[in-house]
């Protein structure tokens, strides 16, 4: 990659610089004016920044950290030393101008590597999917195929990666059709299979889990797939003392339509054409305390949101961690799955 792969200007809205971030895969941007640096913005210091209620069409100086690590020319060949002193996996090598000539990245094995995560994980996989009819009516949706595996499979791959190898997996609607892929198909893993005695919604089917973990657990949906840092997920939940973290992304659409706000007196007071909106959106992927399952009812019809919101009432620690719209891909509706197909096979 080039350098300017790495460089923003400082009005460069957040959205923007994260996406720059997810395109360089190096989990960081520099931020300067007329070449010079002025700081560095990271997948955390944007995450931290979003928690705090800054806005996505924000410009990134705000969410820049001003003491970068750089060091001139004369001294490039300190960059491993400063790199493993500071803990950071890249550093800027600078002319007199403050302008960067280079960027040393720490090579592959100083970097830090995929934690290994003993945390089991629990998949819901007891809907019918009638957002997905016709496909559904034929195949459940944790069989649909993505490519030459099943969504189902490409999940739990994904935590595989990270060591997770524990798996419960809730299930009702063609439960058998599940069962017998999983148990008759040659393939490593080692999956549990919770039945549902009746259609109980995201969370009423959590609390046949009560019980079986006695500490941290990552839940998924059955139709997503999340492409960050399992391990820096569990440490941000971990670090905050959440009974609860919702991984979610941060979304920014354009209104098609030009919008009107009007005062009280029926006058029109401001008028934008095609405004853009940002909000937060839950993915479907958590991270829970075993003592969520306790707030869930017996053999009651209830969704883990609305479990959630009772949390949060309560005064519970429920934290968001949030991440780039692009590295969340949902099958949940027809257009999503064709999209998700696209993608993924691009990756094969």
């Amino acid at each position: 990659m080039e350098i300017k792969d790495f460089l923003v200007v400082p009005d460069c809205p957040v959205l923007e610089a994260m996406r720059q971030i997810n395109r360089n895969a190096k989990g960081i941007v520099y931020v300067c004016e007329q070449g010079r640096l002025m700081g560095t913005a990271t997948d955390g210091d944007i995450r931290r920044y979003i928690l705090k209620n800054g806005a996505l069409g924000d410009p990134v100086i705000k969410a820049a950290n001003r003491g970068t690590k750089s060091l001139p020319e004369k001294e490039k060949n300190r960059a491993g030393e400063q790199m493993k002193r500071y803990k950071i996996s890249s550093i800027p090598i600078l002319d007199r101008d403050r302008r960067i000539k280079e960027i040393c990245f720490a090579e592959e094995s100083v970097r830090r590597e995929k934690e290994v995560l003993d945390v089991p994980v629990a998949i819901m996989a007891g809907g019918k999917g009638t957002r997905l009819y016709p496909y559904t009516q034929i195949l459940p949706k944790p069989l649909i195929p993505i490519g030459d595996k099943t969504i189902t499979e490409h999940i739990i791959e994904h935590f595989m990666e990270y060591g997770c190898s524990r798996f419960d997996m809730i299930v009702n609607y063609k439960k058998n059709f599940i069962k017998s892929y999983f148990l008759d198909h040659d393939n490593p893993i080692d999956i549990n299979f919770i039945e549902e005695t009746e259609f109980l919604g995201t969370g009423g089917g959590l609390k046949l889990l009560e019980g079986r973990y006695p500490s941290t657990f990552f839940v998924s949906n059955c139709d997503i797939l999340i492409e960050e840092d399992y391990g820096e997920i569990l440490k941000f939940h971990k670090e905050q003392k959440n009974m609860i973290t919702m991984v979610c992304a941060l979304k920014q659409i354009e209104i098609p339509y030009g919008t009107v706000e009007v005062r009280d007196t029926g006058r029109a007071l401001r008028l934008k054409e095609k405004p853009e909106i940002s909000f937060i959106t839950n993915t479907g992927l958590y991270v829970l305390e075993p003592g969520f399952l306790e707030e869930i009812p017996e053999q009651t019809f209830i969704h883990i949101t609305d479990v959630i919101q009772k949390c949060i009432d309560k005064g519970e620690n429920v934290g968001v961690y949030p991440i780039s719209e692009e590295n969340w891909l949902d099958m949940g509706q027809i257009d999503e799955l064709k999209r998700m197909q696209a993608v993924l096979e691009k990756k094969l």
